[in-house]
């Protein structure tokens, strides 16, 4: 036998042995016992979980959700990046909820998707979930540049009517389209744009813009800074609260608004509810009312305030600027006591109650 064939019938002998040997998932040590599965030779895998809670966890990539059949959500996974053999995907039972988690073996990670400029650090625990006030868990850095775990996912999660799923993800953008229950979308960096959900939609970046329209339930969103936009919501409640940037909105039906911006213009059109919040530190509102209110209340540290009332409202008003002039100009009303920078009276029947205060920046109350 020659040198040459000799080497080939080794290396037959080694694929055939290799075929013979079980395949042992890799996991990190702490891992929740569940479904292991490795780099797939496809770019692309598909798993399936069942339950009424979902939840999915991703330190970076772009994350689709959107409707599905039959009963169980259907995460289709896309790895990108040179090290993308590296990742891991785990899911299993986490407290309530059963989870898709993928695992990055690395305490860098780069996600140059992301952008140069991008730094974000997490907590996230051996198990692969991160957020949420379990606590604990190793710091990981994922950047848009420099050295580190170069991997990435993007996913693409199905989920029938009426399962309510949770995405968490370090940094990416997100997605959600046409479902027919609750989502709860967290991110560390990257927007978020949700539209056309029957159900309750909860969104919390850390940085990013949120755009959110035509959903019929409540909507909460916390952003640390990002624009916020909602357009046509129904619901019983929606709260915004953002560290800095522009909220924006139209169409809105709902028993109660509230809106806090540390830094940031307040501009809601056509808004139609019982009880209403605005609070800015730094910042201007304009308010367009569809129709009367309960309770309307507007406080900002600096900016200017422009409320703009429909035929027929009525309310009692008490509206006072540290420095600015108050103007009340509608019809019906009836004056206790006019200054430069207070007014205190009614307008209309008087029914709702109106209490505007600015530390600076002047007070206008018109007609739509």
């Amino acid at each position: 036998m020659t040198k040459s064939t000799t080497s080939r019938f080794q290396a037959g002998l080694l694929a055939a042995s290799a075929l013979l040997l079980p395949a042992i998932p890799w996991a990190p040590v702490g891992a929740v016992p569940g479904t292991v599965v490795p780099a797939p030779l496809a770019a692309q895998e598909v798993h399936r979980l069942d339950g009424p809670r979902v939840a999915i966890y991703n330190l970076a990539g772009e994350v689709e959700v959107v409707p599905g059949n039959g009963s169980q959500v259907v995460v289709e996974v896309a790895r990108g990046g040179s090290d993308a053999a590296r990742l891991t995907v785990e899911t299993g039972r986490i407290g309530d909820h059963e989870t898709l988690r993928i695992l990055y073996p690395d305490d860098r990670v780069v996600y140059r998707e992301g952008g140069r400029g991008s730094n974000t650090t997490l907590n996230v625990r051996r198990d692969g979930t991160f957020f949420g006030g379990r606590g604990g868990g190793d710091r990981v850095r994922i950047s848009g540049r420099g050295g580190g775990l170069e991997a990435h996912a993007d996913l693409t999660v199905r989920v029938p009517r009426g399962v309510e799923v949770a995405v968490n993800l370090g940094v990416g953008e997100g997605r959600v389209r046409n479902l027919e229950a609750g989502v709860t979308f967290r991110t560390g960096a990257g927007d978020v744009d949700v539209a056309d959900v029957e159900g309750r939609v909860e969104v919390d970046t850390g940085s990013g813009a949120v755009a959110i329209s035509d959903v019929r339930g409540d909507v909460t969103v916390d952003t640390g800074s990002g624009s916020v936009v909602l357009e046509q919501l129904t619901g019983a409640r929606v709260s915004v609260d953002t560290g800095s940037g522009r909220i924006g909105g139209m169409g809105l039906i709902v028993e109660e608004l509230v809106v806090d911006t540390g830094s940031g213009r307040i501009d809601l059109e056509d808004v139609s509810s019982a009880r209403i919040s605005c609070d800015t530190g730094s910042g201007a509102v304009r308010l367009d009312l569809a129709e009367d209110v309960d309770r309307l209340m507007v406080d900002t540290g600096s900016g200017s305030v422009v409320v703009a009332v429909p035929a027929g409202f009525g309310a009692a008003l008490d509206l006072s600027s540290g420095s600015g002039r108050v103007s009340v100009d509608v019809p019906d009303v009836e004056t206790v006591e006019s200054k430069r920078r207070h007014f205190r009276g009614s307008v209309g029947d008087g029914d709702g109650r109106v209490v505007i205060d600015t530390g600076s920046g002047g007070i206008t109350l018109r007609r739509s």
